[in-house]
């Protein structure tokens, strides 16, 4: 169980810094400052998001599941507020970080439980 949490943090951690690379007002410095945003991002998913979930479920029944989106994108917006080395510089860009990761990830998954 320990082996696949550290496999998720670091995937994630990875898959922040390519989304660094492709999202220009999203920024890493480094990798322990994409490690630990990866650790936040964890944590915040974990308990903050179900709140916030919780809280906007009819607009999210209302868009048919689309602001989910916006929830993903505020919790990079509050990662970044966390993490000294990882910025999210505009809520455009938080909100493509958030598409770009959820896809990133769904590929990822696929793979890994295909090997």
């Amino acid at each position: 169980m320990l082996k696949r949490f550290i496999v998720h943090l670091l995937v994630t951690a990875l898959l922040l810094v390519a989304v660094s690379q492709l999202v220009s007002g999203i920024h890493v410095r480094d990798l322990p400052a994409a490690l630990l945003a990866a650790l936040v991002l964890g944590l915040v998913n974990f308990l903050v998001r179900p709140i916030l979930v919780l809280i906007t479920l009819p607009v999210t029944i209302l868009t048919l599941g689309l602001f989910l989106i916006v929830i993903n994108a505020l919790m990079l917006e509050l990662t970044s507020a966390v993490v000294t080395g990882f910025v999210v510089q505009n809520f455009v860009a938080a909100l493509i970080a958030a598409v770009l990761l959820g896809v990133f990830n769904l590929v990822v998954s696929a793979v890994m439980h295909r090997v």
